[in-house]
């Protein structure tokens, strides 16, 4: 999993019968924004 977060591209990982495929890792939140510049506006919601 760390090598498929550090090549940084599309990847297909099999193992115990399952297949997880995508770009792993994530981009970080700067300033309220993603690295795009749309803003991150996400908030959670707890039950009272």
């Amino acid at each position: 999993m760390q090598w498929a977060k550090d090549l940084g591209e599309f990847v297909t990982i099999k193992f115990n019968g399952l297949e997880i495929a995508g770009k792993f890792g994530a981009d970080g939140i700067t300033s309220g924004k993603f690295p795009n510049g749309e803003p991150y506006t996400w908030k959670k919601r707890r039950r009272q």
